[in-house]
Order: structure tokens, then C-alpha cells, then sequence
């Protein structure tokens, strides 16, 4: 510990020495100086809490303000200047002693409603970059005191807030524990999104596949907290993450538990075909042509060979082109303002596929195949679920160039080792399907209805 002496202001000014930024306030009559950042203090509470206190008052006064209890008293140097850094207003008096008061203000947006995770029914609020606003959000949906919320620091530098929560009764303490542990081996400098700190809990870096399930909802999140998973909130991140995770929460929706349990069903079911389409649509079409062309009806087969009578590239390179087109399309209309994102998207699909086909770049059948798949990509509600299935895809592709059909098959029975293979903080990433759990099933493939739900 590093205990003050009666040069406490110059050794605190030396701590931020070429901090500009740094505001100093002073009232000589009462020998008290007050250090802050002021972009990071509210005014209002500025005012309340240190400028009409300390006005119009004599010295011997100022001891009766120092006593209340919005005034912390510090002894420690280190402890000084990291309150300064929270956001906090330290109060020197005599160049002795020192108090911190909490008038931290962040300045953030407002509560606005989810861009990504969009629902159809249901609520609408999205988290925001203020962990605190963020944990509201959570406490005003389980008023209970066993939702049970534990503080870390991120980050040597940064000291990034972190707040993992779960319920009491409900969650695994052996989780709990664990999770825990994984946390406080991380040794970093910093860290700003909470998608970063995936990647350091991350025990299988190399898989293609998310590991832990991030959302921008706040409904998403208690839900999960009321499943018993643990929940994490990271200062400046508006995600929060969950633990453990299986592969099947990302073809899940808010909507499927917000609309009757029919439609949920026929909604996921839907995401399923969805997921084997952008998986193998591309890849078949080049099984196909370079391999098991006999199994296209003969009206067909004409019509096939006629369309890639006039390509110059074979079916693998023909088709590993266009969807790097797709992907370059669809990178570009995410980096662009959204208006003209989507006219990219648009017109950019329609006149490269138009004079791709007209210029013998491409055959039409391809065109088409590629883009069901692209737009079954989109079915999933995940967006970091859909940019996986992206790099399956293209591996797919190359299977089916080497081996036809059986490469397809090949690569899917080594897709399916590796994803029940993955676990998740000791649970299973393929579960309730491996390990196979029956009872399990009414909330994966289809959402039964809310009354065979008993836990």
C-alpha cells in the first residue's frame, strides 16, 4: 500500500502528469482541492454533490460535509487515483486527507430496440453499451435475491467491469466454479467487446462452431438465466454471453415462444431445411455435374448440359467464383449505411448473376443454386451460427469436387464426430441428440407446447 504524506495533490498530479484532460477545482478559503475527469462525471450530480456543498460555507464546516455518506474516505494512493479513473470526484482537504464521492455519469444512447436479433412478437429493447443500464434490465425481469451477480476487472489497463451472473437453486455451483477459474486466468492488457472474451474462455479455438451462445436481448438473457445457465455483461459491450451452450440454441428464436407452439415448430423446422441447403446445395450441384450427372432426368440433362456447354471453368472453380461474388456482396452491404447496403446487395445480385449467365461465366442452374443458398443462410437467427455455416459450406464444395457424393457424405459424418465430440463447461455442445436425451427433444427440432414443460 502506498499511504499518503502532506504532498498528496502533487503526488496525484504527477500520477496524471500530460492528462489534460484531467479538471481541477479548487476552494482556497476552504483548503480543498477536487480532481476529476469531466467527461466522465454528470453535472447535475457535480453540482449536488461538490459544488453547492462546499459554497458559501466556513472551514470549520467542511468536516460536517465530509461525514456524509456519499463521502468515502481513502487512504491509499492507488485506490486515489483509480476512483479518479471510475468517473469519481476526489476531494483533498489540508493536502491530507482525501475523500472520493461517486458522481459518475457514462455517457451512452438510450435503450433502443434490437437490430440484429429482430422478433416479430415479443419484446423489443436491445442491451446497450452501460453494463449498469444493462444489469437494470435484467433485475426489473427476475425480482428475486436469487438472481445472484458477481463483479470482476478485466484487463490490466483497461480494467474493464465484468458482472457474471446466475440464480441460486437453480444453476450448478460445480458451473459456477468453474467458470470462475476460467475467468481469472486471463491476463490480458485489455479488452473491449465481450465477443473478445469469448475467444480467451474458449477451449476448442480451432473449431469453426460458436461455443458460447451471445445475444443483444435482455429477454434472451433471463430466459437463459431460468434454464440455469450463468450469464456475463461486459462494460461497453451491448451482447451478453451464456454458458453452457448447445448447438441448437442458434436455430432458436424469441418468436418461437411468443407464437403458438405450431408455429414455432414449423418456424424451426423450417431453419433446419434451411441449414441443409446453404450446407449442400452448392456442393450437390458440383457433385453433380462432375461426378453423379446420370441421376438428372433425361428433360433435365439437355437442358443442364446445354447451360454448361458455353462455362469455361470447371463446376468447382465455376462455383467457388460465384460464391466468393456472393460473399463479397454480402461483406459489402454490411460495411455500407444500410440504404445503400441493401442497393448493393440488390442490384449488385442482379446485374453480376444477368451478365455472368449472358457472358458464359457462369451457368444459370448455378446461379439459382447459389442463390437459394445464400437466402437460406439468412434463416438462421444467428448471425455468428451463419457465418460458420459459411466456411462449412466451401468445404463442402471441395469434398464434392474430389469425391462426389461420397465426399458430401464423408464430410458429413466428420461434421457430425466433431460437433458431438465438443463440449461446452462439461455439457455436451450436440445435446439432447448425443448424448441422446428424449425428454429433452420437445424444446430442440420442435417447441412443444408450454404444458410439457414441468422444469
Amino acid at each position: 500500500m502506498m499511504y499518503i504524506n502532506k504532498n498528496l495533490s502533487e503526488q496525484l498530479k504527477g500520477r496524471f502528469d500530460d492528462c489534460d484532460d484531467l479538471v481541477t477545482k479548487t476552494f482556497p478559503e476552504l483548503e480543498i482541492e477536487v480532481l476529476f475527469f469531466g467527461h466522465l462525471v454528470g453535472e447535475e450530480e457535480l453540482r449536488n454533490n461538490i459544488i453547492q456543498p462546499f459554497s458559501n460555507i466556513k472551514i470549520d464546516e467542511v468536516n460536517n460535509i465530509l461525514r456524509r455518506k456519499e463521502f468515502k474516505e481513502e487512504e491509499d494512493l492507488n485506490s486515489m487515483a483509480n476512483g479518479i479513473l471510475e468517473g469519481k470526484a476526489l476531494v483533498i482537504f489540508k493536502n491530507t486527507l482525501a475523500y472520493t464521492v461517486d458522481i459518475y455519469v457514462p455517457k451512452t444512447r438510450s435503450v433502443s430496440a434490437a437490430e440484429i436479433e429482430t422478433v416479430i412478437v415479443g419484446p423489443k429493447e436491445a442491451f446497450i453499451e452501460d453494463i449498469g443500464t444493462n444489469l437494470s434490465m435484467i433485475r426489473r425481469r427476475i425480482k428475486s435475491d436469487r438472481l445472484k451477480v458477481l463483479s470482476y476487472k478485466i484487463g490490466t489497463l483497461t480494467q474493464t467491469k465484468m458482472y457474471l451472473l446466475y440464480i441460486e437453486g437453480i444453476t450448478s455451483s460445480v458451473l459456477v466454479k468453474e467458470l470462475q477459474e476460467k475467468i481469472s486466468e486471463i491476463d490480458i492488457k485489455g479488452i473491449n467487446d465481450l465477443n473478445q472474451l469469448v475467444q480467451y474462455l474458449d477451449k476448442k479455438p480451432l473449431s469453426i462452431f460458436p461455443q458460447y451462445f451471445t445475444t443483444e436481448r435482455p429477454d434472451v438473457s433471463t430466459s437463459k438465466l431460468l434454464e440455469g445457465r450463468v450469464i456475463c455483461l461486459l462494460d461497453g459491450s451491448p451482447y451478453s454471453l451464456s454458458t453452457p451452450t448447445s448447438f441448437f440454441e442458434f436455430f432458436q428464436s424469441p418468436d418461437d415462444y411468443n407464437q403458438r407452439w405450431i408455429l414455432g415448430t414449423l418456424s424451426r423446422a423450417l431453419r433446419f431445411a434451411a441449414l441443409a441447403i446453404t450446407l449442400f446445395a452448392s456442393a450437390f450441384y458440383v457433385a453433380v455435374s462432375m461426378f453423379q450427372y446420370e441421376i438428372i432426368p433425361v428433360k433435365l440433362l439437355h437442358e443442364f448440359i446445354k447451360s454448361r456447354s458455353d462455362v469455361p471453368f470447371n463446376p468447382l472453380i465455376e462455383a467457388l467464383i460465384i460464391e466468393s461474388i456472393i460473399e463479397l456482396l454480402r461483406e459489402a452491404g454490411a460495411r455500407l449505411p444500410s440504404k445503400i447496403g441493401q442497393t448493393i446487395g440488390i442490384v449488385g445480385g442482379i446485374v453480376i448473376g444477368t451478365a455472368a449467365v449472358e457472358a458464359g461465366f457462369s451457368s444459370n442452374i448455378l446461379i439459382i443454386v447459389v442463390s437459394i443458398s445464400a437466402i437460406s443462410s439468412f434463416v438462421v437467427p444467428h448471425i455468428i451460427m451463419t457465418a460458420s455455416l459459411r466456411i462449412a459450406r466451401f468445404i463442402f464444395i471441395i469434398l464434392a469436387s474430389i469425391a462426389g457424393f461420397f465426399g458430401i457424405i464423408f464430410g458429413f459424418i466428420i461434421l457430425l464426430i466433431h460437433l458431438c465430440s465438443l463440449k461446452n463447461m462439461g455439457e455436451y455442445y450436440f445435446k439432447p441428440i448425443a448424448p441422446l436425451s428424449l425428454k429433452d427433444l420437445k424444446d430442440t427440432i420442435i417447441r412443444a407446447p408450454y404444458q410439457f414443460f414441468k422444469k
